[in-house]
């Protein structure tokens, strides 16, 4: 049995090649100025009345009747639900996490400092966050995998506490996500979810800590609330709906290029998958086995309208050109399902993880790779990163004069502050040059 779908067709020698390109890569949640007013006003409640609003909340958007004092979940459960999960799920997460540890211990920065030729030390310290808040989705599906991408990270750069909060419908948290919590050694776990945890996490409750910083994915009302709160504390990106784009040079099987796309596009409606070819007999037979497998999908009807609605085929004529749309996409995930990937690789600029070659599927980067699966999306990895430890430490500049460096800096600061009218600025340099002399 096969199933009549039909993908949104581009073909770069069109001359509306790039205004359809646009087009189709435009965001299909644009900024909701209800709900933007309705995310403020939770934000300012929860500022103004603390835990009153946030267990009003709670209450009211988890179908729950609890009290304060059950929105922290104990690290006993924690340890309850890794002991109680099937051996094989606790074998698979504790592997997944020892290889994404091994992957960001390598990301770790440190403190350096030289002394120039004045005998001036300069450097750079390097320094975990104290605290930072990860938020993790608990709506229609578990995962765990957001667990282990969120807080590995930060437990390698030494974060001193790293505080959970995790939606609870009607009061059930899913044990797959506390084992995980369990496994990365999360400090305290909060069952709250929505814009009001970003809120509580940001502003702080007399029960839910105030954080430094906000990470993890969320839907449209998180993702509202952190754009509010920045500033306040820092977060980690604004995350669109998750994309991929496949590279083929024709050399794959098409079956595994369609059940790839399946993958991205199971998420949701909103997620993209894009098979960008310098083949039309590819782009042919993919169509084909997307037409042959779907039906068999568990979740066919979300994939059906997120492939109709948001993903495309793209026709290129050779690499080159492929490139330079790859480059234009910026996508989130991007699997080079070419002959020798390795030899593309330095025309690629612009995407948030890079999958090489026949055997390396984006479901895996999704879970137990190594590399984190928190990406930019929406075209912002032209200027943005995965997650990653470097997103838990800061950085603090170094500077240590002696008596006669001081003198040296002092006289150029000096005449750089008159210059700019600033004579405090560069009396304060002159008292230093002056004690020298």
């Amino acid at each position: 049995m096969q199933v009549d779908i039909e993908l949104k067709y581009l073909d770069y020698q069109a001359g509306d090649f790039w205004r359809e390109l646009d087009t189709r890569l435009a965001l299909t949640e644009e900024l909701d100025s209800e709900l933007t007013q309705t995310v403020s006003a939770i934000l300012s409640d929860i500022r103004q009345r603390g835990d009153d609003a946030l267990l009003e909340y709670t209450n009211r958007f988890d179908r729950r009747q609890a009290n304060i004092a059950e929105l922290e979940v104990s690290s006993r459960s924690f340890q309850a639900a890794l002991s109680e999960i099937p051996p094989t799920l606790r074998a698979g997460l504790e592997q997944a996490a020892q290889r994404i540890r091994s992957y960001h211990q390598h990301q770790l920065m440190e403190s350096w400092s030289y002394r120039d030729d004045g005998g001036t030390l300069l450097g750079q310290k390097v320094t975990a966050l104290d605290r930072v808040g990860v938020y993790v989705p608990g709506g229609k599906a578990a995962y765990p995998s957001s667990v282990l991408m969120n807080v590995i990270p930060a437990r390698v750069a030494g974060v001193t506490e790293v505080i959970m909060a995790v939606p609870a419908p009607e009061g059930r948290i899913n044990p797959l996500v506390l084992a995980a919590a369990a496994i990365v050694g999360v400090d305290r776990l909060f069952s709250i979810g929505g814009a009001q945890a970003i809120a509580a996490l940001a502003y702080g409750t007399d029960t839910i800590p105030a954080v430094d910083k906000i990470v993890g994915p969320g839907n449209r009302y998180v993702a509202a609330a952190k754009r509010q709160v920045f500033g306040r504390v820092g977060i980690d990106m604004i995350a669109g709906p998750s994309e991929l784009l496949i590279l083929s040079d024709g050399s794959s099987d098409p079956d595994w290029l369609a059940m790839d796309m399946f993958a991205q596009s199971e998420h949701d409606e909103d997620a993209r998958a894009i098979l960008l070819s310098t083949s039309k007999e590819c782009i042919d037979a993919v169509r084909d086995s997307i037409r042959r497998l779907l039906p068999k999908m568990e979740r066919k009807e979300i994939i059906s309208s997120s492939l109709v609605n948001n993903s495309s085929f793209i026709l290129v004529n050779d690499l080159n050109e492929a490139a330079g749309v790859v480059n234009y996409i910026a996508p989130e995930h991007l699997e080079l399902a070419v002959s020798e990937p390795e030899k593309l690789l330095d025309s690629i600029k612009h995407a948030g993880a890079i999958f090489m070659g026949h055997y390396t599927a984006e479901v895996l980067g999704d879970y137990c790779a190594g590399p984190n699966h928190v990406l930019p999306t929406a075209r912002t990895a032209r200027f943005s990163s995965p997650l990653g430890v470097y997103d838990f430490q800061k950085r603090s500049s170094l500077v240590m004069c002696t008596a006669s460096s001081a003198s040296g800096l002092a006289a150029t600061a000096s005449i750089l502050a008159r210059g700019e009218g600033l004579t405090a600025h560069a009396e304060s340099a002159e008292y230093r040059q002056k004690s020298t002399k």
